[in-house]
């Protein structure tokens, strides 16, 4: 558990954007991972259990929310979300950017860049066809790139 509890709590925040959240959902993975033990075969096959475990609960979490949506609290970040590399508000459009695409090519692109899983890894995880996370990759990558222009930032950061 100790080994894994960070990459399973990134991969459920990156995918959720809510602590709390993604704090329930790594509870839920570990917990099934307990009772699945006897099923595990390797600590390899244990990291790809509870990746995709994770994503699924992620997946099924978000689909909960937007039935029954929630009024947080406190809508602003915390002060100290600073990234040591790059611009942090660069960095914040980007994660808001990817927050905003459709829950399949969100996973693909979190398991991807987040997780630096490569695309056969990715399909494995996620149950779909290699060229189905290639093109989920492609699109988003395109979508992603054209919101970026549309908002002044070119590719190696804001123009002028």
């Amino acid at each position: 558990m100790r080994a894994n509890q960070s990459m399973v709590f990134s991969l459920a925040y990156h995918l959720l954007h809510d602590r709390a959240a993604a704090e329930e959902v790594a509870q839920e993975a570990f917990l099934a991972l307990h009772r699945s033990l006897q099923r595990i075969e390797s600590p390899e096959h244990a990291v790809f259990w509870l990746r995709k475990v994770t994503v699924q609960r992620s997946i099924d979490e978000g689909r909960r929310r937007m039935r029954r949506p929630q009024v947080p609290l406190d809508d602003q970040p915390p002060l100290a979300t600073v990234d040591a590399k790059g611009d942090p508000l660069l960095s914040g459009i980007l994660r808001r950017l990817i927050a905003s695409l459709p829950e399949a090519p969100r996973s693909v692109m979190v398991l991807r860049y987040q997780e630096d899983l490569d695309p056969s890894e990715i399909s494995r995880i996620l149950d779909m066809p290699v060229s189905t996370v290639k093109s989920h990759l492609q699109r988003s990558l395109a979508l992603l790139r054209e919101k970026l222009e549309r908002r002044g930032v070119g590719e190696f950061g804001w123009t002028p």
